[in-house]
């Protein structure tokens, strides 16, 4: 049930108290004082920076000494703003009674906690998790300082909606988020450091890798919701119609996100691909690259990568040119007239193919005649290669290269087809035919 009495008291309080301050002399001389201590830590701050050279700023140093002084120059106005701001309350309480100068206080305060959090989130990469922190923090240390955490809790905890045996309040919200953020992050953390760990495993397959890290990051992730959930007093079993809900939503509208899903696993167990392949799907060839629950990430080699849904490879055919063996065989065909000797044909790709450098030795090539066409001699020279992911296009050019050049040196031709124009009757005798020129 919404309490709306309490903020509204909340509120009446805030507004007869800073009322009461606007009609003090010593509130606006402490903003005063404030604005020119801004003023002069922006200033001081500026000419120290322009003066100083941050590329070799304690170059030498120890690491964590190091990121010290760069997080201390960074924040440097904040630094100098909260000293002299604290020289300046010290003066007046001196001076006067302390009560007049509260708000030096409160804010030398806030400039101290937003040092502490900004160095307390230096380690942190995401610049937008650091901003999201720094400011969530920063909100309720200041809440804190100006005393009004504990009738903002509460204010926040009064207005709620009974969902089932489950009541939402904003304040249980904002928990959950914070948690969940935290969890989360944590999480990941952890699941980068045990995938850090499986991938440096040369005992597991490539696949093997791949399912670990993705089945710990799942169970980490799905621990850090259950832990969160826990922790802000929300009871699983209240959730039972949503998730319910949630089930019948994932039957009927998201089908293929959760049959890719399974079929991303099922890959990963049955190494039928496995990062590194180089295989074939539908009208896509290429190397596969990546290997994720929803699609895998097939390289085409020209800067292309193609993203095929995991249950594509379960439903079509999928030709896989390295599964066993990374030995691919390269088969080349060609012709030549029926003036040429075979023998001497064959001869002189074989001799080709060898010589070509990424052709293996130890499986020699080989070349048949497969037919006698209507204008010349067929053949199909094959020659296996080890390295199929480096391309196959271009090892056939060079091979085709080199056949034409033996067979230019060897007065070999290559067929191709004449077409003669018959012309029956003759012309009319009135009929003349001009010369172009």
């Amino acid at each position: 049930m919404m309490n709306f009495n309490k903020i509204d008291g909340l509120l009446q309080t805030a507004a007869r108290s800073v009322g009461a301050e606007f009609t003090s002399p010593w509130f606006y001389l402490q903003i005063g004082l404030i604005i020119v201590a801004a003023g002069i830590a922006y200033a001081t701050s500026a000419a120290i920076r322009a003066n100083t050279d941050m590329s070799s700023l304690a170059m030498g140093w120890p690491a964590p000494l190091r990121l010290f002084i760069r997080i201390l120059m960074r924040n440097l106005t904040t630094v100098i703003f909260a000293i002299l701001v604290g020289i300046t309350r010290i003066v007046v309480t001196a001076s006067t009674v302390p009560s007049r100068s509260y708000l030096l206080a409160i804010a030398a305060s806030l400039a101290t906690a937003w040092l502490i959090i900004r160095f307390a989130t230096s380690f942190i990469r995401n610049q937008f998790v650091v901003r999201v922190i720094s400011i969530s923090a920063w909100v309720i240390a200041a809440l804190s300082i100006v005393g009004l955490l504990k009738p903002t809790t509460d204010a926040l905890d009064s207005i709620g909606i009974d969902l089932g045996g489950l009541r939402l309040t904003p304040l249980l919200i904002i928990k959950l988020l914070v948690l969940l953020a935290i969890t989360l992050w944590i999480a990941n953390l952890v699941s980068n450091f045990v995938e850090s760990r499986i991938n440096q495993s040369h005992d597991l397959t490539p696949s093997i890798q791949v399912l670990l890290t993705k089945m710990v990051r799942l169970l980490l992730m799905v621990l850090a919701v259950a832990l969160v959930m826990g922790a802000v007093g929300i009871n699983l079993a209240a959730l039972a119609v949503f998730t319910g809900a949630v089930g019948v939503g994932v039957g009927f509208g998201l089908q293929k996100i959760v049959a890719n899903f399974i079929s991303g696993v099922i890959l990963l167990a049955d190494k039928s691909v496995k990062p590194g392949d180089l295989v074939t799907i539908g009208d896509s060839f290429g190397r596969i690259n990546t290997m994720n629950t929803r699609y895998i990430s097939v390289a085409a080699g020209d800067g292309r990568e193609f993203l095929i849904p995991n249950e594509d490879l379960i439903t079509q055919k999928v030709v896989n040119w390295t599964y066993t063996d990374k030995d691919t065989l390269v088969k080349v065909p060609f012709s030549t007239n029926y003036d040429a000797d075979p023998r001497l044909v064959c001869k002189l790709a074989v001799d080709v193919a060898t010589a070509t450098p990424r052709v293996k030795k130890e499986r020699p090539p080989g070349c048949q005649i497969s037919e006698f066409a209507e204008y010349g001699m067929r053949f199909s020279l094959t020659f296996w290669i080890a390295d199929p992911y480096a391309g196959m296009d271009n090892v056939k050019s060079d091979v085709m290269m080199g056949l034409w050049e033996a067979f230019k040196r060897e007065g070999i031709r290559v067929p191709y087809p004449v077409r003669d124009i018959r012309v029956r009757g003759t012309l009319p005798a009135d009929v003349t035919i001009e010369n172009p020129s």
